[in-house]
């Protein structure tokens, strides 16, 4: 491409990224992407990927925030992105999967990211015990969290209880953006773009409880507009706070402050 698509582009540099992670959030953009063709949400666009570098679409953020109908707008295509489905729960973006040894992609922030297990598996329950509970969990333990015994048993119960199948249900793995708090859809003048994805297959409610972990604006309405498109399993409400608890376990790795004992208080609810 040519100058126009210089002007128009934004350079994010991760010098202080593992070796791959460029390409890893390309993948998942290019992968969230293929889903627009079928109504599904908008996914920043990547012109070029170096080893420590993305080239990506330039976007002006509307400075108003979005209306109440882009909101909707939102909330239905990306009931249409979960749909366009993934091989298994935990499974990679396809172009992920084709590189030689996947092992893992990353979750976190750009200079200091945390591997996140890229295992696919055959059941949501056993996915999410393992590959973000007790994965978290063992971070968490490297760095001196959750320690005593007491903690250790709860995260541990409701492991047990995912692995068992309890709160399986019969939905297909979902096409996921796997980071999506509110600061992750970027609000253009057209509506909602996804950005900064860690996109995996997972169960849709995770995309979901994210948005409401650190509020996004009209939540009420993407709810209501997503079920629309795909409607939610009964009792989804008491199962916000179970897909909660990987991000908030995951900040308490980061960033340690009141989010160690929040993700305990989370993980009781369901031990």
């Amino acid at each position: 491409m040519g100058d126009n698509r210089r002007v128009s582009a934004y350079v994010k540099v991760c010098p202080r990224a593992p070796q791959g992670y460029a390409a890893w959030e390309a993948a998942g953009l290019a992968w969230l992407a293929e889903a627009e063709s079928a109504g599904g949400a908008r996914t920043v666009r990547v012109f070029a990927v170096e080893s420590d570098r993305l080239e990506l679409e330039r976007l002006s953020p509307k400075a108003t925030g979005p209306t109440g109908a882009q909101a909707e707008e939102f909330g239905r295509a990306l009931a249409r992105t979960h749909a366009a489905g993934a091989p298994a729960f935990g499974a990679p973006p396809a172009a992920w999967t084709d590189r030689a040894d996947p092992g893992h992609g990353w979750l976190g922030p750009a200079d200091e990211p945390l591997p996140l297990p890229t295992v696919p598996t055959g059941r949501w329950g056993e996915f999410y015990a393992e590959q973000r509970v007790r994965h978290t969990l063992r971070l968490g333990w490297d760095r001196g969290l959750w320690r005593d015994a007491g903690a250790q048993a709860t995260f541990e119960r409701v492991a047990g209880r995912l692995e068992s199948g309890e709160f399986d249900d019969d939905r297909p793995p979902a096409r996921l953006h796997g980071d999506l708090w509110a600061g992750n859809v970027l609000w253009t003048a057209t509506g909602g773009v996804l950005i900064d994805p860690a996109a995996h297959g997972g169960h849709a409610e995770t995309d979901l409880a994210m948005l409401a972990l650190f509020g996004a604006p009209h939540l009420s309405g993407i709810l209501a507009a997503y079920a629309e498109v795909a409607p939610f399993t009964p009792g989804w409400r008491e199962r916000v706070g179970l897909h909660q608890l990987h991000p908030v376990m995951l900040h308490a790795v980061l960033f340690g402050g009141g989010y160690a004992a929040q993700s305990l208080t989370l993980a009781r609810r369901y031990a």
